[in-house]
């Protein structure tokens, strides 16, 4: 066993002295280790329950005969950090993770390991991790949450909040309803009910092959969890006996092509392309942008969960989960690697074999697909020379392509005021930069202003590029993750008020209507837009960290 370089012979009886003072009995040493790696906090509604699911699952672990050993993560509630310098954090905590899970499996030795995410950076974070290591590794997470509902049954996210917020402001609806609004929006603990960005990691690790089956859509509070999490707990000491199989096993890159598939049918957020491009790279996989268009080009959008439709994580568990869309998906010539092997010691085709589509109101026949390529976009040009992305399941079809002046801000906040202040009209090309990885830094999400937006009924008049990224909340003509970024002397930093930016996403195409003489001309006079960071660690993650065509995992 791995476990046994820190318990086996008697060069090792200090080690079990210590085991013994946390409370293990010579049985408990034998026995394999198992890690529970588990994101519990109480500042996130996803997390907040994760003590009382490690507790099932190490009741569990120990009745299939291993030995568990909890150790916790940090996390930041996206949804709580947005729209203040909390949000700069969030990104950056995704290293922290990956950090934490190397430096526990590589200073202790455990035989396999569960990990309990449940939101946004957490899942990749530990996935990263889990890749630097290679110990055997399940994941199990917290589950999503339930919509909420108003009393005439309007159904409710998180996002309905921050709209609400916008319309408030414009005078739509009263206090009393905004209020109505935010106290129903999010009912109890889970990841928050869309497929925003920590459902459509939990939905992608299902398909990357590292969890069972309902990983992303069964309810956080719904009694199948509890078996699914019991399930996990004895397939993990299964793992752990029979040494494998391991994270790198699975993530190939066939399984990432996998993923980036169902991504684009299930119209995932764009947040997965970071976080699946930095897994690439701890896999050791190569993997660029352009692959990821072509994947989306012959990848049907077959599913669309808010914020694109009314529909939500509770809606796909009970159309048949991720399951039936990976097998209705796999119908399309070349679209799967069917053959890719899972943590459940199955294959994907052995996994989903007669998963069939249970409500085609949720999950569309290929028929009937909502359009014949993906629902995530990778745009190039003068204005994206190593790409941006755009969520194109979440774009009306009047913005699938659009001209307009640039209305410029140098970061979300400013752009926030200047939303609400009325500086943004129909037509209009909304610019926010100086937010991708170096120039935020930590690229953090921008859920607000384009709430805002949405919220003022411009959602289909109004275009936003921007070099820093949006929450999978996001939805609208929305364009980010621009490559390079303002702060790397990329031509978003550049850009003057009133400059025509032209996009098109059939073509896969941005562009600002700037000669190249007039672009080398601003060049000459261009310098980074300084920013006083008070934080050590900010300091040192915006020297180390790549642009979000690299996934910013840290150079």
């Amino acid at each position: 066993m791995l476990s046994d370089r820190t318990k086996a012979g008697f060069e090792r009886a200090p080690h079990r002295s210590l085991m013994r003072a946390t409370g293990m009995t010579d049985e408990d040493i034998e026995r394999p280790f198992i890690a529970i790696c588990n994101s519990f906090n109480e500042v996130i509604p996803g997390h907040v329950h994760l003590h009382e699911v490690a507790k099932l699952i190490k009741e569990e672990v120990r009745k299939a005969g291993g030995t568990p050993v909890e150790f916790n993560l940090p996390g930041v509630c996206d949804g709580i950090a947005m729209a203040h310098k909390g949000m700069k954090f969030s990104l950056p905590s995704r290293e922290l993770i990956a950090d934490s899970v190397e430096t526990m499996l590589s200073a202790h030795a455990f035989d396999a390991m569960i990990c309990i995410p449940n939101c946004d950076k957490i899942v990749p974070g530990m996935i990263m991790g889990a890749l630097r290591c290679n110990v055997p590794t399940i994941f199990s997470s917290g589950g999503p949450m339930a919509a909420g509902r108003l009393a005439d049954g309007t159904v409710l996210d998180l996002n309905s909040v921050f709209e609400a917020v916008a319309r408030y402001k414009a005078g739509k609806i009263s206090g009393g309803e905004l209020r109505e609004i935010e106290c129903a929006a999010c009912p109890g603990a889970g990841s928050c009910s869309g497929m925003f960005t920590a459902n459509s990691m939990n939905c992608l690790t299902e398909v990357i092959g590292l969890s069972l089956p309902g990983n992303g859509s069964l309810l956080a509070t719904s009694e199948e969890r509890k078996e699914f999490w019991k399930e996990t707990a004895r397939r993990a000491v299964e793992m752990a006996k029979a040494e494998g199989p391991r994270p790198r096993d699975l993530v190939t890159q066939d399984a990432i092509d996998n993923a980036f598939a169902i991504d684009m049918a299930m119209g995932g957020s764009s947040n997965t392309v970071l976080h699946t491009l930095a897994i690439a790279h701890e896999a050791g996989v190569p993997y660029d942008m352009n692959r990821i268009n072509e994947i989306s080009r012959r990848t049907p959008n077959i599913c669309k969960v808010a914020p694109s439709s009314r529909f939500h994580m509770e809606d796909v568990q009970r159309a048949g989960g991720i399951s039936a869309i990976i097998h209705e998906i796999s119908k399309v010539p070349g679209a799967l690697h069917m053959e890719c092997r899972t943590v459940s010691g199955k294959t994907l085709a052995e996994l989903t074999d007669g998963c069939e589509i249970l409500d085609p109101t949720v999950i569309h026949p290929l028929d009937q697909a909502y359009s014949p390529d993906g629902g995530l976009a990778v745009l190039f040009g003068n204005l994206a020379a190593e790409g941006s992305i755009v969520k194109k399941a979440g774009v009306h079809p009047d913005m699938m392509a659009h001209k307009g002046p640039a209305v410029i801000f140098e970061s979300q906040e400013e752009a926030c005021e200047g939303i609400l202040a009325g500086k943004v009209k129909a037509g209009d090309v909304v610019v926010i930069r100086n937010e991708g990885p170096k120039g935020g830094p930590g690229m953090q999400e921008m859920l607000a202003p384009t709430s805002y937006i949405m919220g003022q009924g411009l959602g289909a008049k109004v275009a936003l590029i921007t070099d820093g990224r949006f929450s999978g909340a996001t939805h609208g003509a929305c364009i980010g993750h621009i490559s390079p970024e303002a702060a790397e002397g990329g031509l978003i930093g550049l850009l003057r008020n009133g400059d025509i930016i032209e996009y098109s996403i059939p073509e896969r195409r941005l562009e600002a209507h700037l000669s190249e003489e007039e672009i080398a001309e601003r060049r000459k006079n261009w310098k980074p837009v300084h920013k006083e960071i008070d934080s050590s660690w900010l300091r040192r993650y915006q020297r180390l960290a790549g642009n979000a065509s690299s996934g910013a995992v840290l150079k």
